[in-house]
C-alpha cells in the first residue's frame, strides 16, 4: 500500500522590512500614544520602544533623544490639528459653521481628554526648562495660531466674521480660550454652563457688529 505525499507545511510569510521612514513613523505613532498617556516626565523611551517592536537603541538612532522625540511629537500634533482646519480652508466650508464646533464644550472635552492632542501642548507648556523642548512648542503653537488667523481671514472674506477684527490678535485670543480649558476644568467641579456661555460669547465676539473707529 503506497503511502499518502505528506502536506508540506505552508510556507513561512517573509516580513517586509521597513523603510526608515515607515520605521521613523512608528515610532512617532507611538510615541504620541505614550506621552498624551504618561506626560513627558513619566514616558521611558523604553516604553515607546516595547510599543513599537524594536529596541531602544533603534529609538535613539531615529530621534537622538527623549526631548528630540518629544519636540517631534509636537510638530506631528500640530500638523494634525492644521489638517482638521484644512476642509474649512480649502473647500466651501462655512468658517463660523467649522469654529462652533470647534468652540463646542464636547469638542474642548475631547481635545483635553487623557490621551489626547490637547494633553500633549498643556504638558509642553510647563517644560520650559528645556530649550528643545520649548522651542518646539512655541513653533507648534504658532503653526496652530497661523491656520486660526487664515480661517479668520477666510471667514472674514465671506462675510461671516467682522471686518474690524485683526486675524492674527482673533486666532491668539482663540488659541487661549481653547488652551484654557483644562485650567477652568480642574478649578470649577462643574464647568458645563461656563462652557456654553464662553462659547456663545466667543462666537458673538466673532460674528457682531465692527466697532466705530
Amino acid at each position: 500500500m503506497t503511502r499518502p505525499e505528506p502536506t508540506p507545511a505552508p510556507a513561512t510569510p517573509r516580513r517586509t522590512r521597513m523603510s526608515a521612514a515607515e520605521r521613523r513613523a512608528t515610532i512617532l505613532d507611538a510615541a504620541i500614544e505614550v506621552f498624551a498617556e504618561l506626560g513627558y516626565q513619566r514616558s521611558k523611551i523604553s516604553t515607546i520602544a516595547a510599543r513599537v517592536g524594536v529596541s531602544e537603541p533603534v529609538v535613539f538612532q531615529n530621534f537622538g533623544s527623549k526631548s528630540a522625540l518629544f519636540a517631534a511629537v509636537l510638530q506631528r500634533a500640530a500638523d494634525q490639528l492644521a489638517d482638521n482646519a484644512r476642509p474649512a480652508l480649502e473647500s466651501d466650508r462655512s468658517v463660523l459653521a467649522f469654529l462652533t464646533a470647534q468652540m463646542s464644550p464636547q469638542h474642548l472635552e475631547a481635545l483635553h481628554a487623557h490621551g489626547s492632542a490637547g494633553v500633549l501642548f498643556s504638558d509642553a507648556m510647563g517644560l520650559t526648562a528645556d530649550p528643545e523642548v520649548a522651542a518646539a512648542a512655541r513653533s507648534a503653537v504658532q503653526r496652530v495660531a497661523e491656520v486660526l488667523a487664515d480661517l479668520i481671514d477666510k471667514g472674514q472674506q465671506a462675510g461671516e466674521l467682522r471686518q474690524d477684527l485683526d486675524p492674527n490678535t482673533g486666532a491668539w485670543w482663540l488659541l487661549s480660550t481653547l488652551a484654557a480649558h483644562r485650567f477652568r476644568a480642574a478649578v470649577l467641579q462643574d464647568h458645563a454652563a461656563l462652557e456654553e456661555q464662553l462659547a456663545t460669547l466667543s462666537l458673538e465676539t466673532l460674528t457682531g457688529p465692527a466697532r466705530n473707529s
